[in-house]
């Protein structure tokens, strides 16, 4: 009987030592700053839980504009792709049963089309070259711890707060051929004849001795525009580029005898390849967005000289009524859209930046 007790009590120890144990690994002990934090059984199965329960369980704050994004961005993506496989015009609906790319095929041949294009591709590559040239610049000057530098930044960037709209106006009213502010000016110089055919208007006599044609600086003009606009935001970039760069490599190219063009040539300018990729990536999005400045500044005729493939678009699908047709310039817009963006996106996706 003696025993049988003995191991009853050795039993009931074994057990509570067992439960204390238990207890002391499912409530454990942390402490936060000085705060001491207690951790649940729960709170460790919550962090063993698999991603997909995870995935699952934060689907109210996710799905939702997953939805909304899929249904009217890529959504409409597809549909306008499927409308530029027919030959819808507006009226009526259109004809799902049969697909053919003859909008594709007329888009070939078409000159309007391959006019458009190359001034799409000469806008995107010189607008963001010289911008990124001009803003890199001007950040380097700023960088030279001048006085009132917050002012000239401020003023630098003060024109990518406007619309593009405001933009358009306001240039149309300095371009003007009969009483632009830039004619203006030029009249001191007996010079006026020189801006006249930039954006020459109806009615103006052609007969005006022109230094330069209308063919060759009509799109000039909405790039110096753009770069006007644009320009500040470049500098900024670049100006926290050259902020991030240590003072140690200054010190060090200085010491070595370097000028400063050649400091900022073969040490400062090459560490600022980031700052570049991003910048260029976005100024040849907003290039791309030029739309709406020409359409402001010329409506949707605004010749081939200053036709892009965004007012080419718009142009064929409202004005003219070829709804697929201008579906598929579209298509061909977004693919471009793609190159520009997409090299840069897989990058940063390497680099584990995404």
């Amino acid at each position: 009987m003696r025993e049988i007790l003995s191991r009853l009590l050795a039993t009931g120890g074994r057990l509570r030592s067992a439960v204390s144990r238990d207890e002391s690994d499912g409530d454990q002990l942390a402490t936060d700053g000085g705060a001491t934090v207690k951790t649940s059984r729960t709170d460790s199965l919550r962090n063993s839980l698999p991603v997909e329960w995870e995935l699952i369980e934060s689907a109210p704050f996710w799905l939702p504009p997953v939805l909304f994004a899929g249904f009217f961005v890529y959504g409409a993506i597809a549909w306008n792709f499927l409308l530029s496989l027919t030959d819808y015009n507006g009226l009526g609906g259109a004809q799902y049963e049969t697909f053919d790319f003859s909008m594709y095929s007329r888009m070939l041949n078409d000159g309007a089309f391959w006019q458009a294009a190359q001034n799409t591709v000469v806008l995107l590559v010189v607008f963001t070259v010289l911008c990124l040239a001009l803003g890199l610049f001007v950040a380097i000057l700023i960088d030279q711890q001048i006085r009132f530098e917050n002012t000239f930044r401020t003023i630098y960037l003060l024109p990518m707060s406007l619309s593009f709209v405001v933009t358009a106006t306001m240039w149309a009213w300095v371009y003007n051929a009969r009483n632009g502010v830039l004619n203006q000016l030029l009249r001191v110089f007996n010079l006026e004849g020189v801006i006249v055919g930039l954006l020459r208007p109806a009615g103006v006599n052609a007969e005006v001795i022109q230094w330069l044609s209308w063919n060759t600086t009509a799109l000039a003009a909405v790039i110096f525009a753009l770069i006007w606009q644009f320009s500040g935001y470049a500098m900024v970039v670049f100006l926290a580029g050259l902020r991030a760069i240590p003072t140690e490599h200054y010190e060090a190219a200085r010491v070595d005898g370097a000028s400063t063009v050649r400091m900022y040539a073969r040490v400062i300018i090459p560490q600022l390849r980031a700052s570049a990729v991003s910048a260029s990536v976005v100024l040849m999005v907003f290039a791309l967005k030029a739309f709406d400045f020409i359409y402001a500044l010329r409506g949707s005729q605004p010749g081939a000289n200053m036709d892009i493939l965004a007012t080419m678009m718009y142009r064929v699908a409202f004005d003219s009524l070829q709804w697929a047709y201008g579906s598929a310039v579209a298509i061909v817009l977004f693919a471009l859209a793609l190159l520009v963006i997409g090299p840069y996106l897989y990058s940063e996706y390497r680099r584990g930046e995404l």
